[in-house]
């Protein structure tokens, strides 16, 4: 391996998947400005949209699509175009 390519500051790191309020944590180089406090130790927080706990591909739960109200608003759309 390459010498010095990777990061020195490696730091113990709050994940917050904001969906289901799910923390974990991790080492990480991640920047952030807000801390939280898990189990009376105060981490730096990163939020997430989505993670482990809440992808429809970990929980085997998939979220139903609206195709079909979208093929409307399309045809709808573009229905003034139509000769």
């Amino acid at each position: 391996m390459k010498a010095g390519i990777h990061p020195e500051n490696y730091r113990v790191v709050a994940f917050k998947d904001m969906s289901n309020d799910d923390v974990f944590l991790t080492k990480s180089t991640a920047d952030t400005n807000e801390t939280i406090e898990v189990e009376g130790v105060e981490y730096p927080l990163v939020k997430l949209e989505i993670s482990r706990t809440s992808h429809p591909y970990y929980t085997g739960k998939s979220k139903l699509v609206d195709t079909a109200g979208r093929i409307d608003k399309f045809k709808n759309k573009y229905a003034k175009f139509k000769k």
